[in-house]
């Protein structure tokens, strides 16, 4: 059976200098919900980007991030995470209060858990996570965890599922693209029985530091072939009006007497019902067809990606994107898109995983 892993992305970045776009500031305090302290060391970050801060001793935080939208992501060890949209329009007016709240676990939910856990997870799970987590790419062979003994992984019979948690946000090396991801995981769930997956979560980048020139250059380049053609790479694109200039074309998927058909459209904006609010710097795009098929033509595919999709064309990448009914999406100038959880991926977008991304104020160049 050929296997599948949809995969719900988050957000999108910056698409151009950012000296051309300009920058702006988001500020605030991070407080306890119930007694109102301020809280000291909160983690505040831009979620997949690199521009992160922390709270100073009165709570308070200034982060500066390039013009457009962002998840602004808010952690504390022992607290719920909690993540604020923010964009370029909020900067002027808000001064930001987050109140974090104490984790809860009830004593249901703990019994069940530790009923579940499995014990040597890593040695029985580990491999398969990595794959279906960091992927199968050239470039996932250049990435390791750093502290896996913060994962829990959970069994469950019943339902055929696989559940992995972490107790602290988890560290990826990733050799091949220079970065150290810090990624807060929300969960990671694989059903077997129909052989699909998710996980979701907050990942923070740092820049690592070349040992030469060669290893900067070779950094550099491994980025920009990450970058080019991927899901933020296509939004930045529909944002701009230049898909087409891009390398990327979009098809409607239907079924014609139960077959599965690709219909080529004439012009893709006026398909996508795309709208573009200059004052606001948003594009909305509200496809007549929820099912569409995203062509790039100016790569191939991975070979890993062909080994294990025979079917899969070999001239140029294909991902299906699935728009849940009757939603829009809204595009941001820096290529962030909202509401993130009303769309999935799979085929060739589905199958690049942490790997292959770059972070979202990422400029090609």
């Amino acid at each position: 059976m050929k296997k599948t892993f949809l995969l719900l992305l988050f957000s999108c970045s910056v698409s151009f200098i950012i000296a051309q776009v300009g920058s702006h500031s988001i500020t605030g305090k991070v407080v306890d919900a119930v007694t109102k302290n301020p809280m000291q060391a909160a983690s505040v970050f831009a979620q997949n980007t690199t521009m992160g801060t922390a709270t100073d001793a009165t709570g308070n935080f200034t982060l500066w991030v390039p013009n457009g939208g962002y998840d602004l992501v808010i952690t504390f060890t022992g607290y719920e995470t909690i993540t604020r949209r923010v964009s370029t329009s909020d900067a002027a007016d808000k001064n930001l209060i987050i109140e974090l709240k104490q984790q809860e676990k009830a004593m249901e939910d703990v019994v069940v858990k530790a009923s579940n856990e499995v014990k040597d997870g890593w040695e029985k799970y580990g491999s398969f996570f990595l794959e279906n987590f960091i992927g199968k790419t050239e470039n996932s062979k250049q990435c390791s965890i750093s502290n896996h003994e913060v994962l829990k992984f959970y069994y469950y019979k019943k339902r055929n599922r696989l559940k992995v948690l972490a107790s602290a946000p988890v560290e990826i090396n990733n050799l091949a693209l220079g970065y150290k991801i810090i990624y807060t995981l929300d969960s990671f769930v694989h059903e077997y029985g129909t052989e699909t997956g998710v996980y979701t979560g907050y990942p923070m980048f740092q820049e690592m530091t070349p040992t030469d020139s060669i290893q900067a250059n070779t950094w550099q380049a491994s980025r920009k072939k990450a970058y080019s053609g991927s899901i933020l790479h296509f939004m930045r694109s529909i944002y701009n009006k230049s898909l087409k200039e891009e390398g990327f074309e979009i098809q409607f998927l239907g079924k014609n007497q139960d077959r599965e058909t690709a219909i080529k459209l004439a012009d893709f904006y006026t398909a996508l019902n795309y709208t573009r609010d200059d004052s606001l710097m948003t594009a909305d795009i509200s496809p007549n067809q929820p099912d569409l098929a995203v062509l790039f033509s100016k790569e191939t595919p991975d070979a890993g990606y062909l080994s294990q999709n025979d079917d899969a064309p070999k001239d140029f990448e294909l991902s299906l994107v699935k728009i849940a009914a009757n939603e829009s999406i809204g595009i941001e100038q820096n290529g962030y898109y909202f509401d993130q959880n009303d769309l999935s991926l799979s085929g060739y977008w589905g199958w690049t995983k942490v790997a292959d991304m770059v972070p979202y104020d990422y400029i090609p160049r």
